[in-house]
């Protein structure tokens, strides 16, 4: 297997900045996409904004791009707008790259796609632990619009694709947090430490004591590469999870006892964080932020309360299948006890948190 000239679309993402970890030190030459690009180590940067097909063209023209990474999406306040949006990009994207020498493309989804889309999320009918052979559900979904156009332009060009399909992805991020759950819970649990507030799991009873499983975006990152040189992979979806199994009543304790905490008792209902903690953390955090000298005053910036929620709170089960990847040759393991605890203390290192 040869490396190639790969675009990360979406670098500074939870997904495309631990993917851009992973090909830099494997030797690839990457470009990395973003609206604002930071300055990730080893890579190139290509600022532009792919719903600005003008721009998008002009920023893309001429590299000479083998694979692609597509890591990002944007969030809109109806499906049928996550449609319209994220469409775009996708065909933005295509078409900026019609003239590039591409032999493959892998899209980043989730979930969701056994799950239904936020507007019906937890609808779907897929029976658990979720295989990719499961048939789409029913209603509109942007991930299955993001798969149409990508097919297309795979048998349009004539280069191969995959699709990997996360769960609640755990890793540092460069820029945006927005579906972040591991940042999120370090703050939580900071905030919690600080002010002296009980730690309570915010989600629902069937998330508490049902079994999950989580992604490490570094195990992500590594499949993307396997898929993107493996010839067993080639038109392949994918689902991306750890490998192991836990539940949220024995992995909030060990997070508790990470921060120094002790895991509070299930409370008799729900507790979401953003009700709780949208007006009564940014004041908070602002003070920790003098008081610890942290990179980030703006808790907002960090934590994705919205998100957390919306997985927390599921009152369905939620497990996924990896044999496909496993029979096919990816056997990519990571311990998700240990995925949370090396982000934290990451996250201390870099004085994220305190």
């Amino acid at each position: 297997m040869q490396n190639g000239t790969a675009l990360i679309v979406g670098v500074t993402g939870i997904s495309g900045y631990n993917l851009a970890k992973v090909l830099v030190a494997s030797g690839w030459t990457v470009y990395g996409l973003a609206r604002q690009p930071s300055a990730v180590e080893g890579v190139i940067p290509v600022p532009a904004d792919l719903l600005d097909a003008t721009a998008t063209g002009d920023a893309l023209r001429g590299l000479p791009i083998t694979h692609v990474f597509f890591c990002t999406w944007t969030r809109r306040a109806t499906e049928k707008e996550n449609i319209e949006a994220n469409g775009a990009m996708m065909r933005n994207l295509c078409t900026a790259l019609a003239g590039a020498p591409l032999q493959h493309m892998a899209l980043v989804t989730g979930t969701k796609h056994y799950l239904g889309s936020f507007e019906h999320y937890g609808s779907g009918k897929a029976e658990t632990p979720f295989r990719e052979s499961e048939p789409r559900q029913a209603g509109e979904n942007f991930y299955y619009t993001l798969e149409d156009l990508l097919f297309a332009a795979a048998e349009q060009h004539g280069f191969t694709w995959s699709v990997h399909r996360s769960h609640t992805m755990i890793g540092p991020a460069k820029g945006s947090n927005a579906m972040n759950m591991g940042m999120t819970l370090a703050v939580y649990a900071s905030l919690c430490r600080e002010t002296g507030q009980p730690f309570v799991f915010p989600g629902s009873r069937a998330q508490w004591d049902g079994l999950t499983d989580v992604t490490d975006a570094g195990l992500l990152g590594r499949q993307l590469e396997w898929a993107a040189l493996s010839p067993a992979a080639r038109n392949q979806a994918f689902n991306t999870v750890n490998g192991d199994l836990f539940r949220w009543r024995w992995m909030w304790g060990e997070i508790a006892a990470f921060f120094g905490l002790e895991a509070a008792p299930y409370p008799d209902r729900p507790m979401p964080l953003e009700a709780r903690l949208k007006d009564t953390a940014p004041p908070v955090w602002d003070e920790m932020a003098t008081k610890y000298t942290l990179v980030e005053a703006d808790v907002n910036k960090l934590a994705s309360w919205w998100h957390t929620d919306a997985d927390l709170g599921r009152e369905i089960e939620c497990v996924n299948d990896m044999n496909k990847s496993r029979e096919l040759g990816f056997l990519g393991y990571k311990d998700s006890r240990a995925a949370f605890l090396e982000l934290f203390t990451q996250l201390r290192a870099q004085r994220i948190i305190p």
